[in-house]
């Protein structure tokens, strides 16, 4: 009697423990399903925005009716689940390009982004009589040779400051291309900081090749943010971008 009650007790037991191993794998095969189907629908939605922005940009350029081709960024950079749009607009020789986001899709040149949408940056394209012409609207700079204060700002690159009614500049060169952050004397620090990050960000992503010089201002307190370069005859201006670094994303998306 008691050998059998023996055998009923390790059967029992045994069909607990198969049935919690068995109940352990379902609830790990559900929670691996549950996390696949929300990576591929994660990834799905981000295909749809980049196909949505990819349209958008195709549209914009047909909008602009100019005399010669201008180029345009493959992409901008909006925030998840959002929708790009844009007023586009050709007076003379110049093309004026404001990049929006919005919570809804709404076409190019739709009078509701101004109240409902925000503003990605502004881009403007302006053809000059000359080359000569179009060059005077850069304002380059080589900071070797301007001097300065040195600092190191990482992958043997060497920055130059300089200071001046209260704002602290630190600039240097890439290329044909003459970057300087902005900072306040009082906040020097962070010049460095944002010029660092610059730095690094460009050893990634290149930045449109000028024909024949580019500048960049890139500031702090997110309200001066400049980038122009020179395309022969056209001068291309991205402004109206309150992130310095957003800034550079946006021009490295005109290299082609």
């Amino acid at each position: 009697v008691n050998m059998l009650k023996k055998v009923v007790f390790l059967f029992l037991l045994l069909s607990i423990c198969s049935l919690s191993a068995c109940a352990e794998r379902n609830k790990n095969a559900q929670e691996h399903e549950i996390e696949t189907s929300t990576s591929v629908a994660l990834s799905n939605n981000d295909q749809i925005d980049a196909v949505q922005a990819t349209e958008a940009l195709q549209q914009i350029k047909e909008q602009i009716h100019f005399n010669v081709p201008i180029k345009m960024p493959t992409t901008l950079p909006i925030a998840e689940g959002a929708f790009l749009s844009a007023t586009a607009r050709t007076q003379g020789d110049q093309v004026e390009v404001i990049f929006y986001e919005s919570k809804e899709n709404m076409p190019i040149n739709d009078i509701r982004l101004k109240k409902s949408a925000t503003v990605i940056g502004r881009l403007l394209v302006k053809k000059y009589k000359s080359v000569e012409g179009a060059s005077t609207q850069i304002a380059f700079d080589n900071f070797n040779q301007n001097g300065g204060q040195e600092v190191d700002l990482g992958y043997n690159i060497k920055g130059y400051q300089d200071a001046g009614a209260g704002s602290l500049w630190t600039g240097w060169n890439e290329g044909r291309w003459a970057i300087a952050t902005h900072t306040r004397t009082d906040n020097p620090d962070a010049g460095v900081k944002l010029a660092k990050q610059a730095v690094a960000y460009l050893e990634n992503h290149m930045l449109p090749i000028p024909r024949q010089y580019g500048m960049a201002q890139l500031d702090v307190y997110q309200s001066g943010n400049l980038i122009v370069w020179q395309d022969e005859k056209l001068v291309y201006t991205l402004d109206s971008i309150k992130d310095p670094l957003k800034a550079l994303a946006i021009a490295t998306a005109f290299y082609q």
